[in-house]
This record gives structure tokens, C-alpha cells and sequence, in this order.
């Protein structure tokens, strides 16, 4: 057996917690790969696997109970099987929890495609004090029947052993369902009449007729289209199924489904089921968990340390990353080009461009794999689904699952982690929507420039007007849920049904690698749009009107003279047209929002010295670079980022860094302290053009990690249409905040409202066009 390309494919099927992406770890290990299904943003997984001389693709199915089209994960299931790509389809089922696993065993069945049934997590069932006997299982369905442990080494020998001797024999079962008269009568009546569409189908003609009989909208149009049978004609059965059966045909097909099912455990299960679920420890922590007052607390704490461990944990050893990755990409790759004698442009290309995007991507590694192994370890013991049905109700209200939490909480420490994180919502539009509010979520990023302009022109009330940002972006979120719920994403939340699998102790190789495939994936995905951006900001900071290199936050780059052209579209929101440097800042701020600082702090610093009187030349001298020391420096920056670890856990979003004094922020945010001076001057001591700034430094376009992951998880055409609404919103807040605080001008005041009416005039013309199924 041999699939379309050439090699034997096996494909892995199977209920979510059944053990199937355990059982996938150990039979591929580290040949695996990730990418996504054509069309949809569900996640594909395949790797390769021996079977004594030869080797097998693997492809590992999204986790479903059943085959009908109502998600995007079943769609790519029952599409994949139906391709007749996959040689074998290996059924993985948990034996603890036979009775619904094996309602997908039955779907798979009738397509009559080559199944191998993996009977999992007997371990768990013999606890529960029952024994499932595989041999009278697989003399009843007629198909190749193995217990095992997915989880232990010997198991997947053996396993391995059994496939190899039978793969190439596996047939499609004679076994059926056996419905009701009334259902069959309609089976073989229909199924004779759709030999040929069957077969040009690639299907099973009594399961084609089972789906129409089900009213899939998929394979209905399809047989209307081609004339075989008529709307009318489809309606007349299912009448006849209701008027016989008192029910839907789909409720009776469902019914007798479960009565086999029923048969089938009671003839291949020995032993009764101990250990009720009230006496469960994982009932017993769900009491406390699932409690109505107790629930929501323990989440939020729950959140917190997750929330802590990456930002704090993680970004420890950001600084090292950003040091290491900067000494041998950026300033050594320089060095050693400019010793070659390369020519200046060449160097800013390829150390101050493309080297600088692999240093900036690196910097998010660490903080990746701290939120990715957070992630993993609540999905693996069992609390992510707890954390979904305790903030569902809440969510609700802006068209939302539970779950979509996370990644909120998570946008507080940083955007890239958060949108990564929406791969854990299953449904399509929540995804999206989910995807479109992270942003607004004020990241630590953004923090330095809260600082920044809080202490320069609030003083000691920096601290409630940087809370007031975090404030604005919460309810701009808010906002911006209900806008896609009733325009681009409009429809309704994916109904909440939600399994609550055992507490486990998360298996430590099965996270570490789950980690790792999650991490490669955004380094070789998300860093090739990060790498190309960062590398084109690069050149235009460094290139100068004149052509020459090096003028880094100068105002002789190209890039300040893009921002000197467009700052008077901010002059509505307080930016005069002296003031410049605040639009560069925003350019730079698309490197990492913390850069705008840096930028600030070298323009403004340097048009005040060129304005002040010379005092004579500075006795300082930069100290020679050298490449033992960097590497000497990022290695030291470990230890030093965890000695006031206890300090950044009492105070996780780092607001102690807005202490109300200049000389304390100037420090903490690596600032020269006379810049706040200049930044009141060139701001005209207007406390609200500060605050509009902030504003907009909250909304705009998030940087450029940020929107790799974006077009990495919802595609081009709403990445891009995603951070376009951001930008534009931002104008909007922070143009109608001045104008209503100060500016008062009529035009200005309504030109953002008209604006608004056409992003969501535009949302729900783009949504005819191309609106993501759900």
C-alpha cells in the first residue's frame, strides 16, 4: 500500500485527550512538521516514523468526536480521510472513556476507509477497575484491535511490531450500524441510486446516503447540482425518518449509533467502574476549581503565576538574547564585513538590516518559550479546559468562549505570545476576533513611554494617567469585540461544549517537545516577516537624504524626513510640525515599542545640543567594542535579571517604574535626565498632546513581531486589515481626546466619527467578500 505520493501514509484519528498527539511524539520524535491546512488556520502536524526497513509519513488529525462539517477541524478531518491520500487511519481511543470515543470509531467505519484501533490509556481504565478485551472489540468490528499505554516505551515497541505486520493488509470493515427499519429502507433505496456519484465521489455509497439522510449541507448541494436527487425529493425522506420515528433523521442516526455503542462496550468490558466521579481526585479538585465563588479567584491566580512566569521568567533572559545575538549578528557581522573592507551600504544591508531582524527575533525566544511551556503544562494537567468554563459566562457578552482569556492576560506582558496563544481556541471566527483584541492589551513594551510622558508632564500623578492607558485599551477591546461580533465575524460564538478530562501530571518529554515544534514554528514562520521589515526599517534609519550611512536617530535619515513629510496628519492630536521627532517615534516604535524612548531620547538630545551654545568638547571617550566583552555581558545579564526577581513578581506590568520622579524614571528607562526639559518644550507643556500621544502609542500598529504573528495566524488579507484598524483607531482616539479637551475645533472633532463609520462600513463590506467560516 502506497499513498498518491509515493510513500505509505498513516494518518492518526482520534477524540481531543484521547492520547493521540502523545501516541504521534513517540512514534515520529523529531521528524516532525508543522504547518497549516490549505485554507484554514487549523494546525498540521506530520512527521516520519520506521516500520522495520521502511519509513512512513505520519499525519497527525485534529482532535474531534466526530466527522460532520461543522468546524474547521472536522472539515479537515473527514476532507483529509475522503482524499484518499492516507493509506491507514490509525483510531486512537481512550479505553477509560470508551462509550464516546468510539462514536468516531463508528463514523470511520462507515466511510469504510483502512482502520487500526488503538485502545489507549488502559493504565487509567484497570484504575477504574475495568478491563477492555481488544480481541472481542476487533471480532466485532472487523478491524485490527490493540491495547496499549501511549505513554510507555515497551507499549510503542510492540505497537510498532503489530502495524508493521498488518498495515499492509488493513481493509475498510464490512461492519454496520444497525438503525431502525424505517432508516434502512431509505439507506439501500438512496444508495443504489448513487453508484455512480459515489464513486466519482471517492465514497461509500450507504455512507453518502447516511450524510444526505443527515442533511450535510456539503453533499446535498453537491447531488441537487448534479441532478441525481432533488430538494424536494431529500425533504420527503427525512419526513418520512420524523413521521415514523417521532424525530430528527439526524437525532435517530445519532440514537442508534450509541445503542450499538452500548452493545459493544457491555460484550468487550470485564469488571465494574470503580471510583464514582464524586470520589475522583479530579472531582474533588474541581469542587474548589468549578466552585461559583472560588472559580473565578482561583483562575485570576492561576493567570497571574502564568502571567509572572513568562514575563519575569522569560524575559530574564531576553537581555541575554539581545546581547549575545547582537555581538555576533549586528556588531561583529559588521566588524567583520568592515574589515573585509565591504562598502558602508552593504554593511547597514546586511549587520544593521537583516542582522538586526535575527537579533530582534531571538529577543522573543525566550519569552515565547516561557509562555508556550505555561501553555503546555495547563493544557497537559487539565486546567485549561477549567479556566475556559469558568470565564465563559463573561465572555459571552462580546461573542466569546472562556478560553479567549488567556490570551488577554497574556497581551499584558507581550502582544506576539497572546496572538500565539489564540491557537488554542478551536473555532475559526473566536480565533479571529480574539486575534483582533490582543493588540489592545498595553504590552511591557509600551510601558517606558508611559513612563516617559507620565513624569514629564504629570508628575506624582503619573501613576493613575498610566493606569488610565491600561484602562483605555481594556475598553477599546471591548469595544472592538462587539464591532467584529456584529460586522466582519458576525454570527454566533461556537456553542460551549466542553470536556473536562482528568487532572494529569503533565508528562515532562511530551510538553518539552510540544514546546519546541510551537517555538519553531513562530522563529521560521513569524521571523521571516520580522527579519524583512526590521531589516527594511534598519536601511531608512540608517541611510541619510544625502546618501550617506550611519545616521542612526539622526535627523539626517531618510526615516526622519519620511516623519518630518507626514507630521502634520497628527497636527490634529497635538504634534506641531516642530515636534517632528514624536513622528519618527513612531516609526522606530514598529522595531519594539520601547525603542520610541531611545529615539526621543537621540533626536530630541540632539537638536537641543545643536541649539545650546558650545560648552567645548566632552572628556568621554566610547569605549572600544569588544566581542569577548558582549558575550561576557549577555552571560552576566542572567544573574542580574533574576536578582530583583522578587520585586517584578509583587509588581508583574513593572508600573514601579512610574515613580512620579524625573531622575528615578530616567534611569529605570535608560533616558537622559535633562529629556524631559526638551520633551516639555517641544510639546508646548501641553499635558493633553502628551496624553493623546500616549494614546496612540497604546493603539497603533503593534511592531513588527507582532504582525508576523498576525499574518502567521489569520493570514495576509486580515493581518494586514487588522493592524490598519489599529493605526486608524489610534488617530481617531487621540484626535478626538485633544480636540475635546483643547483643540475644539468643529472639523476635527467630526471628522473621527465619520472616520469610524467607515471602518465599520468597510468591516461589513469586506465580511460579504470574505468572511472566515466559523
Amino acid at each position: 500500500m502506497k499513498g498518491n505520493s509515493g510513500k505509505l501514509v498513516i494518518a492518526l484519528a482520534g477524540n481531543p485527550n484521547s492520547g493521540k498527539t502523545t501516541l504521534f511524539n513517540a512514534l515520529t520524535g523529531s521528524t516532525q512538521r508543522v504547518g497549516n491546512w490549505p485554507g484554514v488556520t487549523v494546525e498540521k502536524k506530520s512527521g516520519v516514523m520506521r516500520l522495520g526497513e521502511r519509513s512512513a509519513e505520519v499525519v497527525d488529525l485534529p482532535g474531534i468526536y466526530s466527522l460532520s462539517s461543522h468546524s474547521d477541524d472536522e472539515r479537515v478531518a473527514r476532507d483529509y480521510l475522503l482524499s484518499g491520500e492516507a493509506d491507514a487511519v490509525i483510531n486512537i481511543v481512550d479505553a477509560s472513556n470508551l462509550e464516546r470515543n468510539l462514536f468516531l470509531t463508528l463514523n470511520l467505519l462507515e466511510m469504510k476507509v483502512p482502520v487500526y484501533i488503538v485502545l489507549n490509556m488502559t493504565d487509567l481504565a484497570a484504575k477504574r477497575g475495568f478491563v477492555i478485551d481488544p480481541a472481542v472489540l476487533s471480532r466485532r468490528l472487523g478491524v485490527p484491535v490493540t491495547a496499549m499505554s501511549a505513554t510507555k516505551a515497551a507499549d510503542i515497541v510492540s505497537f510498532r511490531k503489530d502495524l508493521e505486520s498488518s498495515v499492509d493488509v488493513l481493509a475498510g470493515s464490512p461492519f454496520k450500524v444497525p438503525y431502525p427499519e424505517t432508516v434502512e429502507n431509505i439507506l439501500s433505496v438512496w444508495g443504489a441510486r448513487l453508484g455512480d456519484v459515489s464513486t466519482d465521489l471517492g465514497v461509500d455509497r450507504r455512507w453518502l446516503a447516511l450524510k444526505l439522510l443527515e442533511q450535510d449541507s456539503f453533499y446535498s448541494d453537491k447531488v441537487i447540482r448534479l441532478g441525481v436527487f432533488s430538494d424536494t425529493y431529500l425533504s420527503s425522506g427525512m419526513d418520512m425518518v420524523i413521521g415514523k420515528e417521532t424525530d430528527s433523521p439526524d437525532a435517530v442516526i445519532a440514537a442508534a449509533k450509541y445503542a450499538c455503542i452500548r452493545d459493544l462496550v457491555d460484550s468487550s468490558r470485564t469488571g465494574s467502574v470503580r471510583n464514582a466521579a464524586a470520589a475522583t481526585t479530579s472531582a474533588k479538585i474541581d469542587r474548589v476549581v468549578l466552585n461559583r465563588y472560588l472559580g473565578i479567584p482561583v483562575f485570576l491566580a492561576v493567570m497571574y503565576l502564568m502571567f509572572a512566569f513568562v514575563i519575569n521568567i522569560g524575559g530574564a533572559f531576553i537581555d541575554f538574547f539581545d546581547i549575545l545575538f547582537g555581538a555576533v549578528f549586528v556588531d561583529g557581522f559588521g566588524a567583520a564585513l568592515e574589515s573585509a573592507g565591504a562598502p558602508q551600504w552593504l554593511v547597514s544591508l546586511l549587520a544593521g538590516g537583516i542582522g538586526a531582524g535575527i537579533q530582534t527575533v531571538a529577543t522573543f525566544v525566550p519569552i515565547m518559550f516561557a509562555m508556550f511551556l505555561a501553555l503546555s503544562l495547563l493544557e497537559d494537567s487539565g486546567y485549561m479546559a477549567r479556566a475556559a468554563f469558568v470565564m465563559d459566562r463573561a465572555l459571552r457578552s462580546i461573542g466569546l468562549p472562556g478560553k479567549a482569556f488567556i490570551p488577554m492576560i497574556v497581551g499584558f506582558g507581550c502582544t506576539v505570545p497572546a496572538i500565539m496563544a489564540t491557537r488554542t481556541l478551536e473555532n475559526k471566527r473566536d480565533r479571529y476576533i480574539t486575534v483582533f483584541m490582543a493588540p489592545f492589551m498595553s504590552c511591557g513594551a509600551r510601558l517606558p513611554v508611559y513612563a516617559l510622558f507620565g513624569v514629564a508632564f504629570f508628575g506624582r500623578m503619573s501613576g493613575l494617567i498610566v493606569m488610565s492607558v491600561y484602562l483605555a485599551g481594556i475598553i477599546l477591546a471591548v469595544v472592538t469585540g462587539l464591532i467584529l461580533k456584529n460586522t466582519l465575524f458576525r454570527g454566533e460564538p461556537a456553542p460551549f461544549i466542553m470536556e473536562l478530562p482528568p487532572y494529569h501530571v503533565p508528562r515532562f518529554g511530551s510538553v518539552l517537545h510540544h514546546v519546541w515544534m510551537r517555538l519553531r514554528g513562530f522563529i521560521v514562520r513569524a521571523g521571516k516577516v520580522i527579519i524583512l521589515v526590521v531589516a527594511l526599517l534598519g536601511v531608512l534609519n540608517s541611510v541619510g537624504t544625502d546618501g550617506s550611512f550611519g545616521n542612526e536617530d539622526s535627523p539626517e535619515s531618510v526615516l526622519s524626513a519620511l516623519g518630518k513629510t507626514i507630521t502634520p496628519v497628527f497636527g490634529p492630536m497635538g504634534i506641531d510640525r516642530e515636534n517632528w521627532p514624536a513622528t519618527v517615534g513612531m516609526f522606530t516604535g514598529l522595531f519594539a515599542k520601547e525603542a520610541v524612548v531611545g529615539t526621543l531620547n537621540g533626536l530630541y538630545g540632539q537638536i537641543a545640543s545643536r541649539n545650546a551654545p558650545e560648552e567645548g568638547e566632552a572628556d568621554e571617550t566610547e569605549e572600544a567594542w569588544s566581542f569577548a566583552g558582549e558575550v561576557g555581558a549577555a552571560f552576566m545579564s542572567i544573574p542580574e535579571a533574576f536578582v530583583g526577581l522578587g520585586d517584578t513578581l509583587r509588581d508583574p506590568l513593572g508600573l514601579s517604574v512610574v515613580s512620579g520622579d524625573e531622575d528615578e524614571t530616567a534611569e529605570s528607562i535608560e533616558a537622559d535626565p535633562g529629556l524631559f526639559t526638551v520633551m516639555r518644550g517641544f510639546f508646548n507643556n501641553d499635558k493633553h498632546a502628551a496624553y493623546a500621544y500616549m494614546l496612540f502609542i497604546l493603539i497603533y500598529f503593534p511592531c513588527v513581531a507582532a504582525l508576523g504573528a498576525l499574518i502567521r495566524e489569520i493570514g495576509p488579507l486580515f493581518g494586514w486589515v487588522s493592524v490598519t484598524y489599529l493605526t486608524v483607531l489610534a488617530w481617531i482616539t487621540a484626535t478626538l481626546y485633544y480636540q475635546i479637551t483643547v483643540g475644539h475645533e468643529l472639523v476635527w472633532i467630526v471628522t473621527p466619527f465619520v472616520l469610524f463609520g467607515m471602518l465599520i462600513g468597510a468591516f461589513a463590506l469586506l465580511r460579504r467578500a470574505v468572511q472566515p467560516e466559523s
